[in-house]
């Protein structure tokens, strides 16, 4: 598992040393002074690298010397990864030394820390850099004598947290669960009233509440298609870049220059009725809200921006009418959501065999426990019940319930969903807490993650990993 998953990451590792090594902040605050030479060798030969990557990863599946070379590889680009973090810390705090930020604290003591010597760190990061730089080199000459071929590499980011307009509900338990929500919204954004000026209403609340769930019935409404002449569903997460959404609007082909882009927005946005779905918000910055909000006013009469987002301040930001705050669910619809989940999926045999393979009425009377737990949450009925659909013993169902509290405003979701994770097979631990150093909204292929947090927790059992001392 452990040699799957090195060879699956660590071109994604050597991508993120690439970027750090190209950080802005390192040449305008001269942090790489004295270590120009070993700079210029980096950023010249992992760009080499991670043009043959991907045909050395799929090699590695079958030859342990590449395995064996990938290893080194991922080895050297968590210390390279680490030296540039340092560096990178070094140039911000240059930066607020430079911006008077320790004047206005009152540490001028800083002098006495070591980072505040430049000789020193200079010499400190040098042979840190010289080593990396040396080790690089060997592997580049066994790169080439293993006679790796370029492929383009495949980017599969943005695609497995990225969500879309697809409602899925087969019992119609959402629909009927937030009838009176969704009416109520789509009632605000077609009321002629809101016509004057381009309506802005955001969704907010807990994760785990449906946020995105009610946009999509809202999104899907037949009122809704018939009032607004075109719509478009953003997934914005934690990157709220605006040419990136202007291009996502836009129809056809679109430049690569972002004033081009926001101009093309505002020419397609000319004169038409729109509706635009801003799906899971995290943006507090005004400046870029206005800047795409500026393009957006181009629509015709009645446009209208529905927003999702889990934080009220981003809602005051952004609305133009009062945002509405999602209700918890009914306790009716958290056990039909819970006993679908519990009950209803795919069995070796039909669930109602399952129950009759146990005591069925006492199964079904725990049902109301752990509704309780779920406090109105459907994230949570949903993932308690997937963690129970294996179970089928009173004592299994009894032991998940102890495990559980309830799910509040103050414990958030994550209580419930541990549980998930304490269901997960052996060794499949450290994969999850590894994965959870992705950005969210972001899958790790795409290489923007946090790589240098996994070595603890992805490899309890293989080699120590590097720098392991330190920990």
């Amino acid at each position: 598992m452990a040699g799957l998953v090195t060879s699956m990451v660590i071109g994604q590792l050597v991508s993120v040393v690439k970027d750090k090594a190209s950080s802005y902040l390192l040449e305008q605050y001269k942090v790489m002074e004295g270590m120009e030479k070993q700079h210029k060798i980096l950023k010249r030969q992992l760009p080499a690298i991670l043009d043959v990557i991907t045909d050395a990863e799929e090699q590695a599946t079958h030859r342990e010397g590449v395995k064996a070379w990938l290893e080194e590889l991922k080895t050297v680009a968590h210390e390279a990864n680490e030296v540039f973090d340092e560096l990178k810390y070094e140039a911000l705090r240059r930066e607020g030394r430079k911006n008077g930020h320790y004047r206005k604290l009152g540490l001028d003591v800083v002098r006495l820390f070591p980072t505040d010597n430049r000789v020193l760190f200079r010499y400190r990061m040098g042979n840190k850099l010289h080593r990396i730089v040396r080790t690089i080199e060997i592997i580049v000459t066994e790169m080439n004598a293993f006679g790796f071929e370029y492929q383009q590499q495949t980017l599969t980011c943005k695609q497995w947290q990225q969500t879309d307009s697809i409602i899925v509900d087969p019992e119609n338990i959402v629909s009927q669960s937030r009838y009176e929500e969704k009416e109520k919204i789509v009632k605000i954004l077609n009321d002629p009233a809101n016509s004057s000026t381009l309506t802005v209403l955001p969704i907010v609340g807990m994760g785990g509440l449906g946020k995105t769930t009610l946009a999509q019935l809202i999104y899907n409404d037949l009122q809704v298609q018939k009032h607004f002449q075109i719509k478009w569903w953003i997934c914005v997460s934690d990157d709220f870049n605006v040419y990136d959404i202007a291009r996502k609007i836009c129809t056809g082909p679109v430049e690569n220059d972002n004033e081009k882009a926001l101009h093309k927005l505002q020419q397609e946005l000319s004169g038409k009725r729109y509706l635009l779905v801003l799906d899971d918000v995290w943006n507090r910055d005004p400046d870029k809200w206005d800047k795409l909000k500026a393009c957006l006013q181009y629509g015709g009469i009645g446009s209208a921006i529905l927003v999702t987002t889990r934080i009220k301040g981003i809602a005051q930001l952004m609305s133009t009418v009062e945002a509405h705050d999602i209700a918890f669910l009914e306790k009716k619809f958290i056990k039909q959501n819970f006993k679908t989940r519990a009950f209803s999926l795919p069995h070796s045999k039909p669930a109602h065999e399952i129950l009759n393979m146990v005591d069925a009425s006492e199964l079904l009377n725990m049902v109301e426990k752990f509704v309780e737990r779920c406090a109105g949450s459907p994230l949570a009925a949903k993932a308690l019940g997937s963690v129970l659909h294996t179970k089928t013993s009173l004592e299994e169902w009894s032991a998940v319930l102890n495990k559980s509290i309830i799910c509040t405003e103050e414990s958030r979701i994550l209580a419930i969903l541990k549980l998930s994770y304490n269901d997960l097979p052996s060794g499949y631990e450290g994969v999850f807490c590894f994965l959870c150093c992705v950005s969210q909204g972001l899958c790790y292929m795409c290489g923007q993650a946090y790589p240098t947090m996994d070595r603890k927790w992805l490899y309890p059992r293989t080699r120590r990993s590097p720098s392991s001392d330190n920990w």
